[in-house]
């Protein structure tokens, strides 16, 4: 499949908005584009996954990566879609096989060695799953403020982890 979807949240002030991750690969030039109004710390996330995805002993495929982040006018800012993105590139990849993330959500920012890092205000993310009957996953550090919304949580530590759990 060279194309995934996702499931992420933005942060809107005390609101939680659904975002959808998509990721398209295709053949042409290696590059690797994000649209849908990201701010600076989204754009640079384009570094923080490719070294995640190799320090986690994945292959970084070498086609033209797309990555959409859905709605198109919501801003998007920080470091949480790392880990939404990185997985879209794997299974868009072929290189984690079918998974079923229709009931997931993902939030988390890549460290390079591809551990987990936490996000700021995840509360309001973790509000929104619990009434959806979503899981939430984040990194260990956000899994507390996860699990005080009553939100069901899953905590790797590592991008490594998350893909051997799934």
């Amino acid at each position: 499949m060279n194309i995934t979807s996702l499931n992420s949240r933005a942060a809107r002030g005390v609101d939680a908005v659904p975002v959808r991750v998509e990721t398209h690969l295709a053949p042409g030039l290696p590059g690797f584009t994000i649209v849908g109004l990201p701010d600076t710390a989204v754009r640079e996330s384009r570094d923080r996954v490719r070294s995640a995805l190799v320090n986690a002993g994945f292959d970084f495929p070498q086609r033209r990566i797309t990555v959409n982040l859905a709605p198109a006018d919501l801003p998007k800012d920080g470091g949480r879609f790392d880990l939404p993105i990185a997985l879209g590139i794997l299974l868009a990849s072929g290189q984690l096989g079918r998974v079923d993330t229709g009931k997931l959500e993902f939030i988390g920012e890549l460290a390079l060695s591809g551990r987990l890092n936490p996000v700021p205000a995840l509360l309001p993310a973790a509000l929104a799953c619990a009434r959806t009957g979503h899981t939430l996953v984040v990194p260990p550090d956000n899994a507390d403020e996860a699990a005080l919304a009553g939100a069901r949580t899953l905590a790797p530590a590592s991008l490594a982890a998350l893909c051997a759990h799934l």
